[in-house]
C-alpha cells in the first residue's frame, strides 16, 4: 500500500481555498500517472506544533504507481512547487503539502534521503485518522502496530474536527 498525505492551510491564488487546492492536487497527481485508488474524508486540524497559524485541511490517499519511492517523492515535490509552495522554515503555513507516508513495506533509515515510513506519521492525528478511513488495519512496518492501534496513542493536544466548510 502506497500512502500519500495531503494538507494545506493557505489559500492558493490559482486553486482557491485549502480544500479545493488539495482536491486539485489529487487530480493533478492522477494526470501525472498516479492511480488514486482510495481517498479519505477531509479533516481540519490544528497546526503541529501548536501555533497561531491557520488550521489545515488534511486527508490521505492510497495510490498505485510504477515509480520508485524516490521518484514518487520527487513528483510530489514538483506538484507542490507547481501549486506555489515555497519552502521557508519547518512547519510554516503552506499552500500545499504532499508527503509520502508509506511505500508498501519499504523501510529506510534516517541517514537515507527519504525516510520510510514517514518518521512522524505515527504521532500525527491528521495522518492517522484519515488513514483509518482507508485501512484501519494497515500495519506500520517498523512499529508493528495497526493504524487503529496507533490512533489510540495520538497526543491529546492534537485537535481535529470533521470538515464542513471553510
Amino acid at each position: 500500500m502506497i500512502i500519500i498525505a495531503l494538507g494545506a492551510n493557505l489559500e492558493s491564488p490559482k486553486y482557491g481555498l485549502p480544500l479545493q487546492t488539495c482536491q486539485a492536487a489529487l487530480s493533478r497527481l492522477a494526470e501525472l500517472g498516479l492511480k488514486i485508488t482510495q481517498c479519505s474524508r477531509w479533516l481540519k486540524s490544528a497546526p503541529v506544533p501548536i501555533s497561531d497559524d491557520p488550521w489545515y485541511v488534511n486527508g490521505v490517499a492510497e495510490v498505485e504507481t510504477e515509480l520508485s519511492p524516490d521518484e514518487l517523492l520527487s513528483l510530489l515535490h514538483r506538484v507542490e512547487e507547481e501549486f506555489g509552495r515555497i519552502r521557508t522554515v519547518p512547519n510554516a503555513p503552506r499552500i500545499l503539502d504532499l508527503d509520502l507516508i508509506a511505500y508498501h513495506d519499504v523501510i529506510s533509515h534516517p541517514n537515507d534521503d527519504l525516510v520510510l515510513p514517514h518518521p512522524r506519521m505515527h504521532e500525527r492525528a491528521f495522518v492517522l485518522l484519515p488513514l483509518m478511513d482507508i485501512n484501519e488495519e494497515w500495519k506500520h512496518p517498523v512499529l508493528g502496530k495497526t493504524a487503529k492501534e496507533l490512533a489510540e496513542t495520538i497526543p491529546t493536544e492534537q485537535e481535529t474536527m470533521e470538515f464542513s466548510s471553510e
